[in-house]
């Protein structure tokens, strides 16, 4: 039975889709079954797997309009290992098709348990606002991630995301709770950040993540080969990083 995330922070820039395709790379890595889902209409992390956004037949779109099936719409990249379900700027206008008709919220939902044993983990993408799209994602899981700069804005955003997911865990789907916040991009020579982190440690204790992803020139470099850093430089430090994040969410989801 897969296990259902978002990767999701309503602060934009703080490498929700870098986390998203190396998490999805690192899973399929260590042996897991992996389908990795974008909703965020730029398609970003469908190009970072490998998948051209502008030959894609069938994208997440279709599934939420149920025109098509996940099985039908998601793609195996064969260069990441995993499956994509992607998305393009078709998606922009789902936002709007999806107002009038039933269940809106919980189509995502609807579509993704019909594959939940074809695949171990369920990698959602959100957009950076709280957007019918994300809610679709939110309703879909059985919890979040959220990848953290340590700074200190990010502290006020995760403020609004946490009050986000209490409403829609109190009104729309009772499964849902912060799986762990994932530090990002992190540099341990800068205070501020050390601090932050100490804070982050301090008030969420075992919610963070024991990993920390390092800021990394070969990860930001790995888009624009249409990868993600760890198929693109395995040998890489953030690569590394995100390998050994995979290996901590599968030990922490066996003991959940």
């Amino acid at each position: 039975m897969a296990k259902i995330f978002c990767i999701a922070n309503q602060k934009g820039g703080v490498g929700k889709t870098t986390t998203t395709v190396n998490l999805a790379a690192g899973l399929a890595k260590v042996g897991q079954r992996v389908l990795m889902v974008d909703l965020d209409p730029q398609g970003n992390a469908t190009m970072g797997s490998g998948v051209d956004k502008r030959q894609m037949a069938l994208s997440v779109y279709d599934v939420l309009l149920e025109s098509a099936s996940v099985a039908e719409a998601a793609v195996f990249s064969e260069k990441c290992g995993y499956h994509v379900l992607g998305a393009n700027r078709e998606l922009a206008g789902a936002e709007v098709e999806l107002v009038e008709v039933e269940r809106r919220e919980k189509r995502l939902k609807t579509a993704l348990a019909e594959v939940a044993d074809a695949y171990d983990f369920v990698l959602i993408d959100c957009p950076p606002s709280l957007s019918m799209l994300t809610l679709n994602g939110l309703c879909a899981a059985h919890g979040v991630i959220v990848p953290m700069q340590c700074e200190y804005f990010a502290l006020e955003g995760l403020t609004d995301l946490v009050n986000t997911i209490k409403q829609v865990h109190a009104n729309l789907n009772k499964d849902l709770a912060i799986i762990g916040l994932l530090r990002v991009m992190f540099d341990p020579r800068i205070t501020l950040q050390q601090q932050v982190s100490d804070q982050l440690k301090a008030h969420f204790g075992d919610k963070v993540f024991d990993t920390v992803i390092p800021r990394n020139v070969r990860l930001a470099e790995a888009p624009s080969y249409g990868l993600p850093g760890v198929v693109f430089d395995p040998a890489a430090r953030g690569s590394q990083a995100f390998v050994a994040f995979a290996k901590e969410m599968v030990e922490r989801i066996d003991k959940l």
